[in-house]
């Protein structure tokens, strides 16, 4: 077995891992890379083999960084099956069918802005999709259900079986096996106790590990202190006057937000403020997430027995109407809205920070992580100015963020997570993840377990026996 890395190297975004078995191509997932504009479409457009060449694509779980540049793979030839989890396969059609019409809109806005500028003398590029909803179409229909826990065969004399990761809906950790030779993946591990999702299953005997290390030099709040966290951030800007601009993932992330408020205000903990969801992915997404309970912990099944329904409640709207989502920036007095993207980088958040981040009344609360360069990032950073739609903005608003709600496990957590097969272990790729966290990552699980750690750079290539 032949292993070359070629995304989420020394990087958070952009996973993918190009295995190489009985004279067959595959790749482990096919993420978009995400930072600046023009490096992000060069890196996203050009594969480093021809898409042709790969035989299929094996899916760890639906968030675009991880499966966002598929329909650019089909775009360039790729016609083999993609194998994931049945409620991967339907979190893919919403957020692929999103990402093409994001992507369209978001040149569209950026082009009529440079016209509009050429005539002021400046002169900028045009910018282009790096796919539209046709090739995302023709994707869909190479997705292959293959259900948590269960042995894929793949092709003669090589299979993987699949563990929950815990990280979001259908998420999950794998062991591949071929050539005598049994390589895990850990997709991106989850959290235990994290709401609505399960909590990360352990994996079995494996020679090799591939394994993220986005957290690998950070331990995180508890996750009991989450609703506190939330409850003071709602009742210190609604005191003010201002409204809460939350950028989060429409998958899990903006789920878990609706949960948490809604048990906040049941208990009378913040105020009966409006809320809203504005997020035609989210709204698609959160269909996804009532039609698949098999993925639900127990909280949330006990929820639903006592009949309240997890996902909505009557003090909160979904909006899917553009104009309606327009309408939301005439609002005046306490609000919170939660809008797509989680990293700021495309999508109706961009509108609402827009009109809303050089008032100091208001709030921007990160809820995840932000890689770098992103405008997330750079809000996070808290910078004096930050650029929205390629103009400079005052940041005036206070910026809050919630870490206890990420999905990712931290250094701890990924320690103890791979304790009970770490004694096999020939050697550990850490990936996604920036250089730092990766190095500090590697050092100790070198220390507990006395493995060689490798932090592989892009096209970086490795022959496992």
């Amino acid at each position: 077995m032949q292993l070359t890395f070629w995304g989420a190297a020394k990087t958070v975004t952009g996973s993918m891992h190009h295995v190489a078995t009985g004279g067959r191509q595959y790749l482990l997932d096919c993420g978009m890379f995400q930072g600046r504009r023009q490096e992000a479409f060069e890196r996203n457009s050009h594969f480093p083999f021809p898409a042709s060449s790969i035989d299929a694509v094996i899916l760890s779980h639906a968030h675009i960084d991880h499966s966002g540049n598929l329909p650019t793979l089909v775009k360039n030839g790729f016609s083999g099956p993609i194998y994931t989890t049945p409620a991967t396969v339907d979190l893919c059609r919403a957020m692929l069918t999103d990402s093409a019409f994001l992507q369209q809109k978001d040149a569209e806005f950026v082009n009529r802005r440079a016209a509009f500028r050429k005539k002021l003398g400046r002169d900028d590029k045009p910018v282009e999709a790096l796919y539209g909803p046709q090739d995302a179409e023709r994707t869909f229909p190479l997705f292959r259900a293959t259900p948590l826990g269960s042995v894929q065969q793949v092709a003669e004399g090589f299979s993987y079986r699949t563990f929950d990761a815990g990280h979001m809906l259908g998420s999950t950790a794998m062991i591949l096996e071929a050539d005598g030779v049994k390589l895990a993946f850990s997709g991106d591990v989850g959290r235990k106790g994290l709401p609505i999702i399960r909590d990360p299953q352990v994996l079995e005997h494996a020679d090799y590990l591939i394994m993220e290390s986005t957290y690998g030099d950070r331990f995180h709040k508890p996750i009991g202190d989450v609703s506190k966290t939330l409850e003071d951030v709602v009742n210190r800007t609604a005191a003010r006057g201002g409204k809460i601009i939350v950028p989060a993932f429409a998958v899990g992330r903006t789920q878990q937000l609706v949960l948490l408020l809604h048990q906040l205000m049941d208990a009378e903990r913040v105020p009966s403020i409006p809320m809203f969801v504005d997020s035609p992915l989210a709204v698609n997404a959160t269909e996804i997430f009532r039609k698949h309970p098999e993925c639900w912990d127990e909280g949330v099944v006990a929820f639903t027995d006592q009949g309240d329904d997890p996902f909505g409640f009557k003090r909160l709207k979904y909006v899917r109407d553009v104009n309606e989502s327009k309408a939301l920036n005439g609002l005046h007095g306490p609000c919170l809205i939660i809008s797509a993207s989680g990293m700021c980088e495309a999508g109706r958040i961009l509108h609402h920070l827009r009109n809303n981040i050089e008032d100091p009344r208001n709030t921007v609360l990160i809820t995840g992580y932000q890689a770098e360069n992103t405008l997330g990032r750079k809000i996070l950073e808290k910078r004096v100015e930050v650029p929205i739609f390629g103009e400079p903005m005052r940041l005036r608003a206070e910026v809050c963020s919630l870490d206890e709600l990420s999905g990712h496990a931290d250094q701890g957590e990924l320690i103890t997570w791979m304790k009970p097969f770490a004694k096999g272990l020939k050697k550990v790729f850490l990936v996604h993840g920036d250089p730092e966290p990766g190095a500090v990552l590697a050092g100790v699980i070198q220390k507990e377990y006395g493995i060689e750690v490798v932090q592989p750079s892009r096209g970086d290539t490795f022959a496992l026996a």
